[in-house]
C-alpha cells in the first residue's frame, strides 16, 4: 500500500509553494517516521531534515518530551472554544512568554498559523491607532524583500514577486523601503556605517514624507529569512525602533522564523536591544508539532480596545483553534526544554562550530559568493563568478538542481533561489552536522564541479 501513496498523491493532491509539472519528474518522497534531525522513506532511506521542515521543528523529529506532553494533553481535552472559556495552558503558556519576551510585551492574542498572526497584528495596529484618535494613519511600511506570509495582508506587507506579484489587484498598498543588502551594497564602509547609510538614504525620507500617515512599520528582526536568509546589523533595527517613536508608528516585530534561538537569542530583537510594540510568533513556538500562533502587545495597545461593548472598540478578530490545548502542551513542552537542558546555550555552541566546518569546507569554492551566518543559520550563496558576484541564470534554477542531488544523497536542502542554507534544530549533534555538511558538498560537486 505505501508503495502507492505517492501515485495517489498526484492525482490528488496540489502542494504548497511548489509547480506541481517538477512533480512529474521528482515525485512526493513518502514519509514514513522521523527521529531527531533525520525523517525515513517508506523504503527506510535516511534523510538529514536540515531545513527544519521549513524552520519549525525546533528540537527534534518525535521528541520524547513533547511527544508525552501532547499525548497527557489529549487524555484531558483536545480543543475548547476560546472566547469566554480558557485553560490551564494556555494561561501558564502566556505567563512564560511573558517573562522571556522583550519588555511591555503583556498581552497575547492566539491564533493558528504565521500568517494569521501577522493579519492579527496588522489589524491590531490599525484599530489602535483610530481608536487613539490617529485617524490619518492609514497606511503600513515595509522593508524590500520582506515576507510577512501568503494571507492578502501578509501580502500586501511582503515584497518578494515570487508571492505577490499576480495578486497585485487584490492587495493593500504599502510603502516599501530598501531593506540593507551586505552582500551587494552599494555603499562602502564597515556593515554599521552601511547600515546607516541605508537608513539615511532610504528610511528618513520615506519617514519624512509618510510618517505622519503611517499605521506602522513591519520587519523581520535581523534576518530576512525567506529572502535568502539576508542578515542586516543590529544597529538598522535599533534606528528603525528610534524612527517609528519618533512618529507614532507602531513597530511590528515578526519573530515566526526568527524566535525562540534561532538567531542565537530568543528572540532576535535582543540583537538590537529592542522591544517593539507588536510581536509575531510562531513556528518553533510548537517545536513544529502543532500549528499554533500568538501576536503579543503591550498593555497600553490592549488598552485603547478595553471599553464597554456599546463603544464598539473590540477586536472582533477570532480563529476557530485559537488557544488550541494541543498545541499549549506542546508550546510549553518546548519551553520546559529551554529551561531543563540549557538549549540556548547548547545552540550557541554548536553554532560556533557548524560556521566554522561550513567555511572551511565550503568557503574556498569557485562558486560560492558568501557564507553568512546568524546562530544555527547558514546561508551559502551561489554565483556564478565569485569575484564579481555575478548571479546564476534564474533559467539554470542552480539551487534546485543541487536541492535534487541532495535529496539523492539523503539531505534536505530545499534552496531559496540559489541560496541554499542550514537551518537545523538547535539540539543538533556535531556528528549530524559533520554528515550533512559532507552530504552537502558531495551535491554541490555534482551540479557544480569541484573546487
Amino acid at each position: 500500500m505505501l508503495l502507492d501513496i505517492a501515485k495517489m498523491d498526484l492525482e490528488l493532491i496540489w502542494h504548497p509553494c511548489s509547480q506541481m509539472y517538477d512533480y512529474k519528474e521528482l515525485p512526493p518522497i513518502v514519509i514514513k517516521r522521523g527521529n531527531g534531525v533525520k525523517i525515513y522513506d517508506e523504503n527506510d532511506k535516511e534523510y538529514i531534515d536540515i531545513i527544519s521542515s521549513w524552520w519549525c521543528n525546533l528540537l527534534g523529529h518525535s521528541n520524547e518530551y513533547i511527544n508525552n506532553a501532547i499525548k497527557n494533553q489529549l487524555n484531558e481535552i483536545e480543543h475548547v472554544i476560546f472566547a469566554n472559556f480558557t485553560h490551564e495552558g494556555a494561561v501558564r503558556l502566556a505567563s512564560r512568554l511573558r517573562q522571556i519576551l522583550p519588555p511591555k510585551l503583556d498581552k497575547f492574542n492566539f491564533s493558528d498559523n504565521g500568517s494569521s498572526a501577522v493579519e492579527s497584528a496588522l489589524k491590531m495596529a490599525f484599530q489602535y491607532q483610530h481608536q487613539v484618535g490617529n485617524t490619518h494613519k492609514d497606511k503600513f511600511i515595509c522593508l524590500s524583500n520582506a515576507y510577512h506570509g501568503e494571507t492578502i495582508g501578509a501580502l500586501s506587507v511582503g515584497a518578494l514577486d515570487l508571492y505577490a506579484k499576480i495578486y497585485e489587484p487584490m492587495l493593500m498598498k504599502a510603502i516599501r523601503l530598501q531593506a540593507p543588502d551586505m552582500y551587494r551594497s552599494q555603499f562602502d564602509g564597515s556593515c554599521d556605517e552601511i547600515a546607516t547609510k541605508y537608513f539615511e538614504h532610504y528610511v528618513m525620507p520615506v519617514f519624512e514624507r509618510y510618517g505622519h500617515e503611517s499605521v506602522a512599520l513591519i520587519v523581520e528582526p535581523i534576518l530576512q529569512a525567506a529572502a535568502g536568509m539576508k542578515i542586516y546589523p543590529p544597529l538598522y533595527l535599533k534606528k528603525l525602533r528610534q524612527i517609528c517613536d519618533e512618529y507614532e508608528v507602531l513597530l511590528i516585530a515578526d519573530e515566526i522564523a526568527t524566535g525562540f534561538g534561532r538567531t542565537g537569542r530568543m528572540f532576535a530583537c535582543e540583537h538590537a536591544n529592542i522591544s517593539p510594540d507588536i510581536m509575531t510568533l510562531s513556528k518553533g513556538l510548537t517545536g513544529g508539532y502543532m500549528p499554533m500562533s500568538i501576536t503579543a502587545t503591550t498593555n497600553e495597545i490592549y488598552d485603547a480596545f478595553y471599553a464597554p461593548y456599546s463603544q464598539g472598540k473590540a477586536f472582533m478578530h477570532s480563529h476557530t483553534y485559537s488557544g488550541n490545548p494541543l498545541g499549549c502542551a506542546a508550546a510549553n513542552a518546548v519551553l520546559d526544554i529551554f529551561e531543563s537542558q540549557n538549549i540556548l546555550n547548547l545552540a550557541q555552541q554548536n553554532a560556533i562550530y557548524l560556521n566554522n566546518e561550513i567555511n572551511s569546507a565550503l568557503n574556498s569554492h569557485k562558486n560560492v559568493g558568501q557564507i553568512r551566518s546568524i546562530g544555527l543559520i547558514n546561508a551559502i550563496e551561489l554565483v556564478e563568478q565569485k569575484d564579481s558576484k555575478k548571479a546564476f541564470n534564474k533559467d539554470l534554477r542552480t539551487g534546485y538542481q543541487i536541492y535534487k542531488k541532495a535529496l539523492k544523497n539523503g539531505l534536505i536542502l530545499r534552496p531559496l533561489g540559489d541560496v541554499i542554507y542550514f537551518n537545523p534544530p538547535l539540539n543538533i549533534q556535531k556528528d549530524e552536522m559533520d554528515e550533512a555538511i559532507k552530504r552537502c558538498v558531495k551535491s554541490i560537486d555534482e551540479i557544480l564541479g569541484g573546487f
